[in-house]
């Protein structure tokens, strides 16, 4: 790496390159071979570049935000209460993440706004199940919490920031671009390490240059060089293989970050983030694992298995309503493509008389079908054909709100015709979906509604599948189905 300008060279070739390990001293080289980064051992780890900053901020904010309860030990749960619903509201469903920049006053709004907000509702829960209140030293427990919140967030982030500018932390960091505004990036990166990111090498879609990782080697690249963050800048790579870069599997287990274009003139709305001035957005992980599966499949299991009690009498007629109609087994089972692309069954009510295998497998519509009946129709319609499907997500084949499984066969033809149709695959197939209430059923373009399903995909919130829900309901009652 040169010192001076804005080149940061990387080694040569790095395709077959192996990363290098710090060496004894604790210290990295640089890419190029350019001086050596001192990265400092911590508790006799050679490397804490897995430590974050979460496991510092998280701890010391409930403890902050709980502290008035030790001189008000009568509303002692109140405050328990606050600092736990003020630990989700900063967390907004996900994990802290310390910011490139760190600053106490950048962030201050945030942070308070949605610490009064866990106030307010810890308060109206208390004024309902109570009638003594003493509002005044609840009051002054909760500005005294709010004060010690703030001063334990000055004290974090000058830990923090002290960790990173000595490199006891430094996150392994692939650029991906190999243009002007990568090379700066990496400049301004070695030196500042107060953003606590070390680069380690590039990535671009020219296949043609030995001295970066080409797009198709990420997963290696990300391997091979230890990195957890990948950062988006320029280069030769096209908007589809950024997209490919976005939702590749690794990832899903790095922090991603995006330079936008025009970033000398890009502004945002809330607290920005950036790299010596140079603006970047944290992209949200589409990853369905850890906390966040666990949320969702709780939240899949307590809705079907209430929804399958409270409709049984339902379920009960429409399988007497099928058997009578179609002479034939109740239930239609059909092999499905789920999360992964790995196939499973998937069951609907009977709606026509059975057609052979191959048929079913390989035709797309049967909406105007002569064969089927009138119940047929009507569930169809309805969507209550789709109802045993409760039975798939209760089993973990499937989940309530997701892209809806399609049969091997078209998943085969999509895939040839939309590059990006298999990135639905990245989460279990759904009863329900953003693209279905969205009017996207029947004959309408593929490509509309995986757009829809990898928009819900990266945008995914426990909110977000409560709204479809409700929306499917309102789909269900006013017949907008098939």
């Amino acid at each position: 790496m040169q010192q001076s300008g804005t080149v940061c060279d990387t080694d040569r070739p790095a395709r077959t390159r192996p990363r290098q390990d710090p060496g004894p001293d604790g210290t990295e080289t640089a890419p190029g071979g350019g001086p050596p980064v001192e990265v400092r051992p911590l508790l006799g780890i050679r490397s804490a570049r897995r430590l974050q900053a979460w496991m510092i901020v998280l701890p010391v904010d409930a403890l902050m935000l709980a502290a008035p309860a030790l001189w008000t030990p009568k509303h002692w749960k109140g405050f328990l209460a606050l600092s736990l619903v003020a630990l989700l509201f900063l967390t907004e469903g996900g994990r802290y993440r310390a910011r490139l920049h760190i600053s106490v006053l950048d962030e201050l709004p945030r942070l308070l706004t949605r610490v009064l907000a866990a106030g307010a509702v810890i308060a109206t829960v208390f004024a309902v199940r109570h009638d003594d209140l003493e509002v005044t030293s609840i009051l002054a427990g909760l500005l005294a919490g709010m004060g010690l919140f703030v001063l334990g967030r000055v004290l974090t982030n000058r830990i923090i920031l002290v960790g990173r500018r000595r490199r006891i932390v430094a996150h392994r960091t692939l650029i991906v671009g190999n243009g002007a505004l990568a090379r700066e990036l990496c400049t301004l990166l070695r030196r500042y390490p107060q953003y606590g990111l070390l680069p380690v090498g590039f990535v671009d879609g020219d296949p043609d240059r030995d001295e970066v990782w080409h797009a198709d080697q990420l997963d290696e690249a990300v391997r091979r060089t230890g990195s957890d963050v990948i950062v988006i800048a320029d280069g030769e790579l096209t908007e589809s293989q950024v997209l490919d870069v976005l939702r590749h599997p690794s990832c899903a287990q790095c922090d991603v970050m995006v330079v936008p274009r025009l970033h000398q003139f890009w502004q945002q709305s809330g607290t920005g983030d950036h790299i010596g001035s140079v603006p970047v957005m944290r992209v949200r992980s589409a990853r369905m694992d850890g906390p966040r599966w666990f949320i969702k499949r709780s939240f899949d299991i307590a809705v079907s298995s209430v929804t399958l009690v409270l409709l049984s009498p339902l379920l009960l007629v429409c399988a007497v309503a099928v058997s009578r109609e179609t002479r034939a087994a109740v239930l239609f089972r059909q092999e499905r493509i789920g999360r992964g692309g790995r196939p499973f069954v998937c069951l609907k009510f009977q709606t026509m008389k059975p057609a052979t295998s191959t048929e079913g497998a390989t035709r797309w519509s049967i909406a105007h079908d002569t064969r089927v009946g009138r119940v047929g129709r009507l569930l169809r319609r309805t969507g209550l054909d789709e109802l045993p499907q409760l039975w798939n997500i209760l089993r973990g084949d499937m989940t309530l709100v997701g892209p809806r499984p399609e049969r091997p066969f078209f998943v085969d033809r999509f895939s040839q015709q939309w590059p990006h149709y298999s990135h639905r695959h990245r989460v279990p197939a759904g009863l329900t979906g953003l693209a279905q209430v969205s009017g996207l059923r029947g004959d309408v373009p593929i490509s509309d509604r995986a757009r829809f399903d990898n928009y819900y995909i990266e945008n995914w919130s426990l909110w977000l599948d409560v709204k479809i829900v409700l929306r499917t309901f309102a789909e269900v009652l006013l017949a907008r189905g098939r």
